[in-house]
């Protein structure tokens, strides 16, 4: 006779809910991680120059946070210096949790000297590498680091684990003070000065005077294969990277798996990531191998011309007695300015749209904007010589305003509904005046200036297409969207054609991402579902560009249910 099978008793189920609960808490609600930043000075010495810089935890670049998908993150930030400090979180959409974004005036007020702030926010339905970065002036040159999010625990990679994952963060270095820099290029109205070195993990490389020993190095086995998780934190520099005689599968870009394909070089723009796997050769090369990474320029100002390296190394078997005079190889990078490289990096990469990972494109749009992005020129103040063009000043702008700072934050201002005097809705959808944007400018380069928002109602959906523009010079700009992915449904040069371009997009498999290139001279075209309720920034990450005032914020409104509006501000939101 077959045994009977009997629901379990009710104190059984207790039991069972309260081992869970107490015993698995990871896996009833999701880990919650706690971390620590502390912003100090510190003096720190490259190219044979030491300087007192902002640091975070004593290190530069600043510390790895790791999570997993589905985790809560408690990151407490304590400001020791007497710069107002913010931290932004780049890439996390930060889901209903706007008040734990970061950029200064937009979703809260600077932490001032002496005082701090938990930013509380949790991962929902990411995977990938991001990274944080100060989100005020120009502090986030030194202050940045890795943001790892770890796939749920039992769910594997869409590729092949890899034997080690390496974050490769890319950066700048200044002998001056960034600060000072930035200060004295908005009271001249010129240029600033660039930087004089860029970095690998910190590190400037041998190429540069006085930093042989200031090298990364990855020291790797044969037959192995890696993660690297590339990071550009580079202040104003898109960058070619590469890494001499191995081909490099591009497997994620922006926190977001993506169709694989193998180059030999990668170009990454400023807040943009990229996971790549190096397969190692399979025995040991009796070489060693330059990684190096240098600028991709579109734009007619200065700029840092230099080239950072690192070493790639292998472990030597025990029967190698030196590796002293192993063949050093180098990677051969494409041309400064080779626009043909970048258009057909970026046209490789495409969403995996599977089933796991669908690519969720919004196919019929609620609101449609299109935004001119590019220079312009303020005029000089009385009494005062400037060294913009024309002896005007520098802006930048989108639809051609350049956009005022506040100074009390956007997201407070809504959400208490105290925004007079604040912020305006009447951000232009399209430019006010028309004009051929890619071709002769118009003799009149001055901008408007002025704290001007978008508002979208909940659950729209939203194609943007921004437009590059010849006025002083046309220039590939990387705008970041905080608060959202969005898919890069089409892009092209000349001028936007409404009629003919719309039938080219992709629909099906476009990528994915936060940050995208707009191409110099010409366009792309974004789509994205406005799910998140409250202030979002959008900017160029080009920093020069975003600190003349090219950026702009959108308004998410709340929904009807409670899960679909924004939760309210924390107690030790920072004051202005």
């Amino acid at each position: 006779m077959g045994a009977s099978l009997h629901p379990p008793t009710f104190p059984a189920v207790l039991l069972f809910i309260f081992l869970t609960v107490c015993l698995l808490p990871e896996l009833a609600f999701g880990l919650t991680r706690h971390y620590k930043l502390n912003i100090k000075m510190q003096n720190v010495t490259r190219l044979c120059h030491t300087k007192s810089m902002v640091t975070v935890n004593d290190q530069f670049p600043g510390p790895r946070i790791v999570a997993r998908e589905g985790e809560r993150l408690l990151i407490k930030v304590v400001n020791h210096i007497q710069n107002n400090i913010s931290i932004h979180w780049h890439g996390i959409r930060q889901l209903r949790s706007g008040w734990a974004d970061g950029p200064a005036y937009i979703t809260q007020c600077p932490i001032q000297t002496g005082k701090s702030y938990v930013y509380n926010y949790t991962i929902v339905g990411q995977r990938g590498t991001l990274f944080w970065h100060a989100h005020i002036s120009w502090l986030r040159a030194t202050v940045y680091g890795p943001l790892i999010i770890l796939p749920k625990h039992d769910v594997p990679y869409p590729f092949s684990k890899p034997y080690k994952e390496v974050p490769i963060v890319l950066g700048e270095w200044f002998n001056a003070d960034p600060e000072a820099v930035i200060k004295q290029a908005l009271q001249t109205g010129g240029g600033p000065n660039v930087s004089d070195a860029y970095t690998i993990n910190g590190l400037p490389g041998p190429l540069h005077n006085c930093s042989a020993k200031d090298t990364y190095k990855l020291n790797v086995k044969p037959g192995k294969t890696y993660l690297l998780r590339l990071i550009n934190a580079a202040l104003n520099d898109e960058l070619f990277f590469s890494i001499a005689n191995h081909t490099l599968t591009v497997v994620e870009a922006d926190a977001v798996y993506v169709k694989p394909f193998d180059t030999e070089t990668i170009l990454i723009a400023p807040g943009q990531t990229t996971n790549v796997l190096l397969k190692t050769k399979p025995q040991f090369p009796h070489a060693t191998f330059f990684m190096t990474a240098r600028p991709y320029v579109t734009g007619l100002g200065t700029f840092d011309n230099s080239t950072v390296a690192g070493i790639l190394e292998y472990v030597a078997p025990k029967s190698i007695d030196s590796i002293k005079d192993l063949k050093l190889y180098k990677p051969t990078l494409p041309a400064l300015n080779d626009t043909g490289f970048a258009t057909n990096f970026t046209s490789k990469l495409r969403s995996l749209a599977s089933a796991q990972f669908p690519a969720n494109v919004p196919q019929k749009i609620d609101s449609r904007f299109f935004f001119t992005v590019g220079l312009g020129t303020n005029p000089c103040p009385e009494n005062q010589t400037c060294q913009g063009p024309n002896g005007s000043m520098f802006a930048a702008s989108v639809n051609n305003v350049s956009f005022a700072m506040p100074s009390i934050a956007l997201l407070q201002a809504h959400y208490t509904g105290q925004s007079n005097g604040v912020y305006a809705p009447d951000f232009p959808i399209s430019p006010l005046i028309p004009f051929n944007y890619t071709s002769n400018p118009p003799n009149n380069t001055m901008v408007s200036n002025g704290t001007k928002l978008v508002v979208l109602p909940y659950n729209s959906s939203v194609e943007l297409i921004m437009q590059d523009t010849s006025i002083l010079g046309a220039e590939s700009h990387p705008l970041h969207l905080h608060g959202f992915n969005f898919f890069v449904v089409g892009q092209g040069f000349g001028n936007f054609d409404p009629i003919k371009d719309p039938a080219k997009f992709n629909l099906v498999d476009p990528v994915e991402r936060n940050t995208v290139g707009v191409p110099v001279g010409g366009w792309v075209a974004i789509r994205f579902l406005a799910d998140n309720p409250g202030v979002w920034f959008m900017h160029c990450h080009l920093e020069v560009h975003t600190s003349w005032g090219l950026k702009m914020a959108w308004i998410v409104l709340d929904g009807s249910l409670p899960n679909q509006k924004l939760l309210p501000p924390p107690a030790d939101l920072p004051k202005c």
